[in-house]
């Protein structure tokens, strides 16, 4: 029997965490190679002649996108892949960015897979959030948790429709206000305070995270950020060690964290099997 094998493209990649991250994964039981190629026609056609299934970066997940044949459901929501596997009837695209998100929205929720509206879990106060043990939502409320995305390229439109997916409220902010469902960055102070989790996706810093004061941590209440850029962060240690002293039940997570869920995910599509999270971690 044939053995699978397995590939990353997308150019550059040597700067990425996410080529060892898979490599460790994959631990050799499965041959897993770097496709770097700044032609993307030319990589497609490296994995269609070589490949089960590939992982792919950027720039190429929009390109991907329109050489499936066959598209999951976030795809189609997303408009964009990260991960192609062949399959009988053709090329099938899944986002595993939206699959990964999704995966830590629940946990943090302390959610079960199969539950879609986390105010019947969290909003009376027993269902424990497993980021310290505390509910996310206060026991008075039955809402679902409202999520701030901020920066809605790619990873953005993908934790977009993972929060959606799971009735949670949405607030869309973006540099460029391009409907009237999305607000302007001079908003960021305002929804800051109104989130319970932050989702930030821009690559760098704004203005408008110095305005922030202590009360706009919700002192009391849980607020969790996750930042997508974990190579140069925005939030440093000196943001993150006030907004805990403020609030004792505030955290911040690394984007590593979502890139772990994103590989394990990926992993399990292509093979059926789950990977080594220790040495995957490890990596990281």
């Amino acid at each position: 029997m044939k053995r699978r094998k397995f590939g990353l493209i997308g150019y550059p990649i040597a700067h990425s965490l996410s080529p060892a991250l898979f490599k460790a994964g994959y631990d050799g039981k499965y041959p897993y190679e770097l496709i770097e190629s700044p032609d993307f026609e030319e990589a497609y056609q490296r994995f269609l002649d070589g490949y089960d299934g590939i992982n792919v970066t950027a720039p190429f997940k929009e390109l991907a996108f329109a050489k499936a044949d066959i598209l999951s459901d976030e795809c189609k929501a997303i408009g964009a892949t990260n991960l192609l596997i062949k399959t009988p009837e053709g090329v099938k695209a899944y986002n595993s960015d939206y699959l990964g998100v999704r995966k830590w929205l629940l946990e943090v929720a302390g959610l079960s897979a199969g539950e879609k509206n986390p105010s019947h879990s969290c909003g009376a106060g027993p269902s424990p959030c497993s980021q310290g043990g505390s509910t996310l939502f206060a026991a008075d409320t039955r809402r679902p948790a409202k999520v701030l995305i901020s920066g809605l390229g790619g990873a953005g439109k993908a934790a977009s429709a993972a929060a959606e997916s799971l009735g949670m409220e949405v607030i869309r902010m973006n540099r460029t206000v391009r409907d009237g469902n999305m607000r302007p960055l001079n908003d960021f102070r305002e929804c800051f305070r109104e989130a319970d989790i932050i989702i930030y996706n821009i690559p760098t810093a704004i203005a408008q995270m110095n305005d922030l004061t202590d009360s706009d941590f919700c002192p009391g209440r849980p607020k969790i950020i996750l930042e997508a850029n974990y190579r140069n962060p925005s939030f440093d240690e000196t943001f993150i060690n006030r907004m805990k002293k403020a609030n004792p039940e505030a955290e911040y997570v690394s984007g590593k964290k979502w890139l772990l869920y994103q590989a394990v995910t990926g992993y399990q599509i292509f093979t059926g099997e789950n990977p080594d999270l220790g040495k995957m971690s490890a990596v990281l």
